[in-house]
């Protein structure tokens, strides 16, 4: 249960998260924070705890190829290191023939957001923000209705999905590329 948040603006990258965690009906609010940078990259993280801390942890993206566009980057380097790292820590599992992971996650990187999925592909809004978790319904009516500095449309995305969705608690914790 979370809320991730991102917005783009004047090529940044914003991407605000909750501090939520939950088990059944108990809600806590932790100090790891599901936003965080690696390397270049941010990410802002809704889903298994262990593959957000994997992901933070022991994901190293490998180089970005000399010409190469960013999608094909994402789609096959990027995705398969992303794979190869959550299987071998024990955070993907086979479902029939499809191998899937709980790693869910808004991805900011050289001026865009990206949404990524459980199979690995990867979206990318275009409005200009995206939010995802048990919060991100509301988080994205927030962002589409806020006026105001990018920071602080993140803020009241996050603020909403928090009065609406039982799954997301602050503080809050936002980062720009």
């Amino acid at each position: 249960m979370t809320a991730i948040v991102g917005f783009v603006h004047k090529r940044k990258v914003y991407i605000g998260g909750d501090t939520a965690t939950c088990c059944g009906w108990d809600v806590a609010s932790h100090r790891e924070p599901k936003v965080f940078r690696v390397g270049a990259m941010l990410f802002g993280f809704s889903g298994d705890v262990r593959a957000s801390q994997v992901l933070r942890y022991g994901f190293r993206p490998p180089p970005l190829p000399d010409g190469e566009e960013s999608e094909r980057y994402l789609a096959t380097g990027f995705a398969d290191a992303l794979r190869d790292c959550l299987k071998g820590a024990g955070c993907a599992q086979k479902d029939g023939d499809r191998e899937r992971s709980e790693a869910y996650f808004l991805l900011g990187w050289r001026g865009r957001l990206f949404r990524f999925h459980g199979d690995y592909s990867f979206t990318e809004s275009a409005d200009g923000f995206d939010a995802c978790g048990c919060g991100g319904p509301y988080a994205l009516g927030a962002l589409h209705a806020a006026r105001g500095k990018p920071a602080d449309r993140v803020l009241v995305a996050l603020k909403a999905a928090e009065r609406f969705s039982a799954g997301v608690r602050g503080p809050f914790v936002v980062e720009c590329t």
